[in-house]
């Protein structure tokens, strides 16, 4: 080659190689967006060793300063003179590399934020995110400039010790770091303890945050300090303040003659409660009436709490406080003390007890002639178990045999309207613990949902239904009353296309449009049953649906295929019911609409509570299944695939209901990788394939109680 030729070439290349650092480093001082750099560490991050390119660095920032677009500052150093977008939103720490930080604005991505970018931010809390110009995948990438609001300052987790301080391992798995603990902040704690402990002190970068012990809960793997951890870990109530058991304790139990005759009397009418075997308080009770016109006269009667909880008192503050009872699988965490939820209220058999009810007059093709809502009082005449009640329904004999036959024939028809008008039919399997006297599991039992649970469910729905609608109906035209509904919207759209795709490839067809959506989700339910793919199917389909939540917009309930929708049928374990008790009373005396923002808070509140309720119980469950299972028989398990993700594989062992994790580690045969549309992982070299709904044989590898973790391998 010439030399005129090589020098020409080698022209051409530097040409090229400075139009790419021109443009690589703009990219890098525009993704950094206020961030300075000098040149020595513009010359390291763009990786530069040629004296020629180092020089032409200069040129390239002189040029860009000429140009507007970057600015040297008094120290040297440059920085873009873009302006960083910023935002704010919720951390949520998904592994120990990153988190995504939710703005919670709709249709905006969340932010993608490395773990180092986090500035000591940790799940939950509310931070400022500086919104660089790089994505991962298709997210934009970011990083924490500013902590708004902590999540929470308290935590719970299991103390170690060594000679000369503590340190706190944090139960919650998204918290990725330990807390430092001075000896003289353990407040009597031990190695192994599980407690309660508070930050005292912030992280800075690269180092623990420091905390104080508040409370002992236990010994790690106990099953008390266990529950009690998980109450803590959720900020659930231990015990109900001194001020509200003292006004519950004062309230009268008598019922006065003037209070009755404000009443439609049913003392006389044949009433009865179904109720689980196990159950302390009965918030729902069915009277039943024949009528001279050959019609039925079926009255749900409700516990009349907001009676005896009245506004402005402790026990109303705490109650809305509370917003729901949570169900652990040990014990109830109750929204109520136990005076009213299990005595003042409770409609015990054989006791006069005040009730708000709704009434209705039905002939045997179940159409509701005649409808009526107000309090009442009853006389329950008999209390049965799902099993007691079950058993009639079944035989035929015994107690008010006829009238349970009838109720069930109605609650047939009316579950058949239900569907028929596009209901979705969704009977997920579920399961409880049968526990010794120490809470140690025994056995994994499902939960069975015969005749008797649906007759209460059916009936429970026309009445939230019927009032619903009753309040809605009272005015005309647009200016409605404010109301508490129960609402569930559409499914996701982009998300019913997704389960869609993935059902097909099992060999069933979903119609995605939104008119015809229910009808084909309840054929699917039905072509599945009894099939492998049943549970992984359901799981998702249930995944694409749209939360239920309470709100003072009146719309519709998708699932239930209710144009309108509240909760009117269990005032001593949810607040909304409280609040629709107060307001139905209210309209029926005549009273004017009251103030929709100040509902719609209370509202966004108990739903709230709900999810952290619910988020409570299955921690709970997940809990005593790692118990379970650490207990159990070592040997060759089948499975099913229940998830999918880039760090591993769900499996639900069939035999206990319990899940767990391979994780892609311990997948040694192969490297593989995640296909995120397609739900499954694929091998790199042998092509094996594991996808959602797969049948396999996996055994345990080891349980860990303090992170409520099931570690699988495949066989």
């Amino acid at each position: 080659m010439s030399k005129k030729k090589f020098k020409k070439g080698k022209e051409k290349r530097d040409k090229k190689e400075r139009g790419g650092m021109y443009s690589s480093l703009l990219l890098l001082l525009e993704e950094m967006a206020g961030k300075a750099y000098s040149p020595q560490q513009l010359v390291k991050k763009l990786g530069l060793k040629k004296k020629s390119l180092i020089e032409d660095l200069y040129k390239i920032l002189e040029a860009l300063e000429e140009e507007g677009k970057v600015e040297q500052l008094s120290s040297g150093h440059y920085k873009s003179t873009r302006t960083a977008r910023s935002v704010t939103g919720v951390v949520d720490h998904v592994n120990p590399r990153f988190a995504y930080v939710s703005t919670g604005e709709e249709g905006q991505k969340d932010i993608y934020v490395r773990a180092p970018d986090l500035a000591t931010a940790i799940h939950g809390d509310t931070v400022e995110v500086e919104v660089s110009g790089r994505k991962t995948g298709e997210n934009p990438e970011g990083r924490v400039v500013s902590i708004v609001k902590r999540g929470r300052t308290r935590f719970v987790g299991r103390l170690e010790l060594s000679r000369n301080y503590g340190f706190v391992v944090p139960d919650f798995k998204k918290i990725y770091q330990d807390f430092f603990i001075y000896p003289e902040n353990l407040n009597g704690a031990t190695g192994n303890d599980k407690v309660l402990f508070e930050v005292v002190k912030w992280a800075d970068r690269d180092k623990s945050p420091e905390a104080k012990v508040i409370e002992i809960l236990g010994k790690t793997g106990e099953n008390e300090a266990e529950i009690h951890s998980i109450m803590a870990e959720f900020e659930l109530p231990f015990r109900f303040p001194e001020n509200v058991l003292r006004e519950s304790e004062k309230i009268s139990e008598g019922i006065t003659a003037d209070e009755i005759k404000k009443r439609w009397d049913f003392r006389d009418v044949l009433t009865f409660t179904i109720d689980p075997e196990d159950a302390k308080d009965f918030d729902d009770a069915i009277s039943f009436k024949r009528l001279d016109n050959g019609r039925y006269e079926i009255g749900v009667h409700i516990a009349d709490v907001t009676h005896y909880v009245q506004p402005g008192t402790a026990l109303e503050e705490d109650a809305f406080d509370r917003a729901t009872s949570v169900y652990l699988v040990d014990r109830t965490v109750p929204m109520l003390p136990e005076r009213l939820s299990n005595a003042l209220c409770s409609l015990r058999p054989k006791e006069d007890k005040l009730t708000f009810a709704a009434v209705f007059e039905m002939d045997e093709k179940g159409k509701v002639h005649k409808e009526w809502f107000g309090r009442t009082v009853i006389h329950s005449d008999h209390r049965f178990t799902y099993e007691q009640a079950q058993e009639v329904i079944e035989s035929g004999t015994g107690t008010f045999a006829e009238e349970l036959k009838i109720l069930n024939q109605l609650h047939h028809i009316l579950r058949k309207e239900r569907f028929r008008k596009g209901a979705v039919n969704f009977e997920t399997t579920e399961v409880k613990f049968k526990l010794d006297e120490r809470g140690k599991p025994l056995a994994v039992v499902p939960k069975i949902r015969k005749d008797a649970h649906k007759l209460i469910e059916e009936f429970m729905l026309l009445a939230n239904r019927a009032v619903a609608t009753f309040i809605f109906r009272m005015k005309k035209g647009e200016d409605k009353n404010t109301f508490v509904y129960r609402t569930h919207d559409l499914p996701n759209e982009e998300k019913v296309a997704d389960f869609a795709r993935f059902a097909k490839q099992f060999g069933h067809q979903l119609q995605v449009e939104s008119n015809s959506i229910s009808r084909s989700l309840n054929k699917l339910m039905d072509e599945i049953e009894g099939k492998p793919e049943q549970n992984v199917l359901q799981s998702l389909a249930v995944r694409a649906m749209a939360k239920a939540k309470y709100t003072t917009d009146a719309r519709g309930h998708f699932g239930l295929a209710f144009e309108h929708y509240t909760h009117f049928t269990s005032p001593i374990r949810r607040y909304p019911d409280m609040m629709v008790h107060r307001l139905l009373q209210h309209y029926l005396d005549g009273g004017k609409s009251v103030n929709k923002k100040q509902y719609e808070d209370k509202c966004v509140h108990s739903s709230e509570r709900e999810k952290r309720a619910a988020d409570a119980e299955r921690a709970s469950i997940k809990y005593k299944q790692v118990e379970f299972m650490s207990l159990a028989e070592k040997k060759e398990y089948d499975g099913i695939i229940t998830g999918v993700t880039d760090f591993g594989v769900f499996v639900e062992i069939v035999e206990t209901k319990c899940e767990g994790m391979v994780r892609m580690a311990d997948m040694k045969d192969d490297f593989y990788e995640f296909d995120e549309k397609n739900y499954r992982v694929i091998g790199r070299r042998r092509k094996k394939i594991y996808r959602l709904g797969d049948e396999v044989k996996v055994r345990i590898k080891k349980t860990d109680i303090d992170r409520r973790l099931i570690d699988l391998t495949f066989e």
